[in-house]
């Protein structure tokens, strides 16, 4: 068998490449069959076992780089896509909620398979009797492990539920922070833990029991995990919430048999309540937002429900629903505190409606939870698009991405137009001096706002310098100097401070031109600094804006462009009507501006001197003699004479 013959035996699928073909073929077809990412290292092994060209193998690593990246993002999205499922599908359950325990193991085992543990593991309070019991357990093979006890304060457990906070251990035994006791530690002994993360289910400031995720081997859990682990803890709260109180009416109902309109009336919310949970699932699976959940609630309700963000909602009646985890009553309205991970993101508020049934009140906060999912997903997509926008931005910055098609086709996606007329913006906030977290809080809120002014504008946005950078498209009739103000504008509304913004020049071609990118930025901070150290804090401006200082300002020195800004209008007459307004300005100022001088110097009369000198302050303006002004003038003068043998 020939050499070539083995060589292609051996090679992999996905990693061979025709001759001449481009160098992401391989790479792609990695990522359409979900490769593994030791599998992106073969093509580069086979160029070079092949003895391809040094170009070709380095066109392959960057292009395994690149990959790289997109699987991990594909990989991320993924992994929050599971996450996200998984809570709406548990939420879904939770809403036409018949059998507790099937709900809580279905919680368990989604805990588990998302976090990738070994074990996963919930228990419940006794206040009867005191201390936490085991509930339900996945994954676990210990009897005496399933059947532990645990009194408050002892063991990791017994620590989340006395105080109501997130406990994680990367191992258990060597683990001081909380009290060890002889059944505990045989219990966790014999099942094999050493990692595990416990997070509180509560009902408003009670904690009601621990939801547990454990790995038989030491490991590091996540922020993300903890967060993830304390939603499907309030998931499993609710759920016991909402069997507790479907046990309360239920019992309600057989205590008032006779009561047959009773009964049916209660029937009948039940069904709504149910109806209600059937609809903001469908709502949440379809794609619907925070206000069509708002509209299918009012609908339910027979009443008006909207979404209000946190600093416009009553401020003790939210504060109050978030700490009791229950709508709350405010005068003739209703409270629903919309919150995540101890973070208030708004409210649902019910008008008008003061006797609320308490189904209908668990309706409300259903909703309200739903809600706080919806946020939290939206929040999640525009971070990843934030980052991505960021990301192509720091590119063209850094010039590290040079192929046209590539940069066009990540620009598309993100419906920005490299070919378009841009305009590079730099932006910083100018509030009160303040400290370091301060500031860097003002960063944050400014690229957040910018982020979100590239999205709309279809440009793209990203955090240098201690300040922010801006990508934007130049509408028609448009000046940089126009998209400079109204961007500072808007920047300083969003983040309730000043914002000061210089721009650049107006360039176009990015994609072929990536260079441009960076000189363009390096022009609007020179404006920038220059506005700021004119006073001109929370102003935009671009290099046109500063006269003849601009041409030190701007990047490509637009001479022809300051001499038409300048002295344009006396240019031009003098090409259509052949006098000499130019001649006997240069003669007026060689003259020290001087009438009488000025005639002696072009051998006119005084009156001819004066009229013309009319003349030119009609198409320059009655300022044109003032200091600033005429140094412009002066200069003008002198840039439209060296630039006279150029064109001729």
């Amino acid at each position: 068998m020939s050499r070539d013959h083995v060589q292609s035996a051996e090679r992999p699928a996905g990693a061979a490449a025709l001759p001449g073909g481009g160098p992401e073929a391989p790479f792609l077809e990695l990522l359409a069959r979900g490769a593994s990412a030791d599998a992106y290292e073969q093509p580069v092994l086979l160029a070079r076992a092949e003895g391809q060209p040094a170009d070709r193998i380095a066109a392959l690593e960057e292009t395994k780089v690149l990959a790289l990246r997109v699987r991990a993002e594909l990989e991320g999205r993924r992994r929050r896509e599971a996450e996200l499922s998984a809570l709406f599908e548990t939420a879904h359950d939770l809403a036409g909620l018949r059998d507790l325990d099937a709900v809580l193991q279905a919680i368990v085992q989604r805990a588990r398979s998302l976090l990738g543990t070994d074990v996963a593991y919930l228990s419940l309070n006794d206040p009867a009797r005191g201390g936490t019991y085991m509930r339900v357990t996945e994954g676990s093979v210990a009897a005496r492990f399933q059947q532990l006890r645990l009194g408050m304060g002892e063991g990791l457990g017994g620590l989340v539920a006395q105080t109501a906070r997130p406990y994680v251990t990367e191992d258990y035994f060597k683990d001081d922070r909380f009290q060890h006791t002889h059944a505990i530690d045989a219990g966790v002994r014999d099942e094999g833990l050493v990692a595990i993360l416990g997070v509180p289910l509560t009902l408003g400031p009670h904690v009601i029991g621990v939801l547990f995720a454990a790995d038989r081997r030491a490991r590091v859990f996540e922020r993300e995990q903890i967060a993830l682990l304390g939603s499907f803890a309030a998931l499993a709260a609710a759920a016991i919430d909402t069997a507790n109180l479907l046990t309360e009416t239920r019992a309600a109902l057989s205590g008032l048999e006779r009561a047959n309109e009773i009964i049916r009336d209660r029937s009948a919310v039940i069904e709504r309540a149910s109806d209600v949970h059937d609809r903001l699932a469908e709502l949440v699976l379809r794609g619907g937002g925070v206000h069509d959940v708002a509209a299918a609630v009012s609908q339910v309700l027979d009443g008006t429900v909207e979404f209000a963000e946190a600093r416009t909602a009553p401020p003790q009646a939210l504060e109050a629903s978030r700490a009791e985890g229950h709508a709350v009553r405010h005068g003739d309205d209703w409270i629903a505190a919309v919150a995540a991970g101890g973070e208030l993101l708004g409210a649902l508020v019910l008008y008008g409606h003061p006797g609320l049934d308490p189904v209908d009140q668990r309706t409300l906060e259903r909703a309200a939870m739903v809600t706080s999912l919806l946020l939290l997903a939206r929040r999640s997509a525009a971070e990843a698009e934030q980052r991505v926008r960021g990301e192509l931005l720091d590119d063209l910055l850094d010039a590290r991405d040079r192929d046209p098609r590539l940069l066009r086709e990540r620009a598309s996606r993100l419906h920005a137009d490299l070919d378009a007329t841009q305009v590079v913006l730099a932006a910083r906030p100018d509030g009160p001096a303040a400290g370091a977290d301060q500031e860097a809080d003002a960063r944050r809120r400014l690229w957040a706002a910018a982020s979100h002014l590239a999205a709309t504008r279809q440009g793209l946005a990203a955090a240098r310098d201690g300040g922010t950078v801006l990508l934007l498209p130049l509408a028609p009739g448009e000046t940089a100097t126009d998209l400079a103000r109204r961007t500072a504008r808007q920047l300083g509304t969003a983040v309730h401070e000043p914002v000061t913004v210089g721009a650049s020049a107006p360039v176009a071609g990015l994609a072929a031109h990536p260079d441009t990118v960076a000189a363009a930025y390096a022009e609007g901070r020179r404006c920038l600094d220059a506005l700021r150290l004119l006073g001109r804090s929370g102003d935009g401006a671009a290099a046109e804006d500063f006269g003849f200082l601009g041409l030190l300002l701007a990047g490509e020195r637009d001479v022809a462009g300051f001499v038409e800004r300048t002295i344009g209008p006396v240019v031009a007459y003098d090409e259509r009507r052949g006098t000499e307004l130019l001649r006997t300005l240069d003669a007026y100022f060689a003259c020290a501006m001087s009438p009488a001088r000025t005639k002696d110097e072009l051998h006119v009369h005084v009156n001819t001197v004066a009229q013309r000198l009319e003349r030119v302050g009609r198409l320059l303006g009655d300022d044109w003699q003032d200091p600033v002004r005429a140094l412009e003038i002066q200069l003008a003068l002198r840039l439209h004479r060296l630039a006279i043998p150029a064109r001729h």
